[in-house]
C-alpha cells in the first residue's frame, strides 16, 4: 500500500503537473475517440499500450474482455452494457476496440472442471458467455493436447466471438454499417509487449506497424 500512496504524490508532483493544461481542460467534459474494452488482467494497461493520454479512452475491463449479446431488457445488473451504451449513444466514440491478450486467465478457466468452477460461482456465471468460444475452438483446433495452440486459439476466436456480439446491437450496427463506427480486434502479447490486430480482409490477426 505504500508503494502505491508514494506514487498517488508522484503523479500530482509530475505527471499531473506535466499535464496541467490537460487536465484543466477534461475538468468539465469528456470527449473520448474510443470505447477500448480489455480484459480486468493486471497486466492490461491500455493506456500504456496505446500510449493514450487522459480522455481519449473509454474503457471498459471485465474477465476475458467479454460483451454480453444485446438484449433489449436486461434483469440483471449491467455493467459492462451499460458502459458500452453510454460510450456509444452519450459520448459518440468514432472507434471500439475487442482488446484481449496472452496467457488469459479468463479464456483458460473455459476449460476448467465444474469441481473448481463451482468455488467461483460468479465467474462461471460470467463465462457461460464464452461457451461458443469453446466450441470454435474445439472445431478448429488440430491436436486437443496442445494446450499452447488451445490457449491462442482461445484468446483470438474469443475477441472475434466478443465482435460478433458487438454486432447484436442495434444502435452499434446501425453506425458500423454508416461507417460511423469503427470496429478493432487487437491481441496483446505480454511477453513481448506486441499487438496483433484482426485484418478483416485476410481474416487474420497482423502485427501492427
Amino acid at each position: 500500500m505504500q508503494r502505491m500512496l508514494d506514487g498517488l504524490i508522484k503523479f500530482r508532483q509530475e505527471d499531473f503537473e506535466e499535464h496541467k493544461a490537460l487536465f484543466s481542460k477534461l475538468k468539465r467534459r469528456q470527449e473520448p475517440h474510443t470505447l477500448f474494452i480489455a480484459c480486468s488482467d493486471s497486466r492490461v494497461m491500455p493506456e500504456m499500450i496505446t500510449k493514450s493520454l487522459p480522455g481519449e479512452l473509454f474503457v471498459v475491463r471485465n474477465i476475458a474482455n467479454i460483451v454480453p449479446p444485446y438484449k433489449e431488457v436486461h434483469q440483471d445488473y449491467v455493467a459492462t452494457t451499460s458502459a458500452i451504451e453510454y460510450a456509444v449513444k452519450s459520448l459518440k466514440v468514432e472507434n471500439i476496440v475487442v482488446c484481449g491478450h496472452s496467457n488469459c486467465g479468463g479464456c483458460a478457466s473455459i476449460y476448467l472442471p465444474d469441481e473448481v468452477l463451482n468455488n467461483l460461482p460468479d465467474t462461471k456465471k460470467w463465462l457461460e458467455l464464452a461457451q461458443n468460444v469453446k466450441k470454435r475452438v474445439m472445431v478448429h483446433l488440430e491436436d486437443e493436447t496442445d494446450e499452447y495452440q488451445r490457449e491462442w486459439l482461445t484468446e483470438q476466436i474469443n475477441i472475434l466471438e466478443q465482435i460478433k456480439h458487438l454486432l447484436t446491437y442495434p444502435y452499434i450496427k446501425e453506425k458500423y454499417l454508416n461507417k460511423e463506427l469503427n470496429i478493432y480486434g487487437f491481441y496483446y502479447m505480454i511477453e513481448t509487449g506486441e499487438v496483433f490486430i484482426f485484418n478483416y480482409d485476410t481474416g487474420v490477426f497482423e502485427l501492427s506497424n
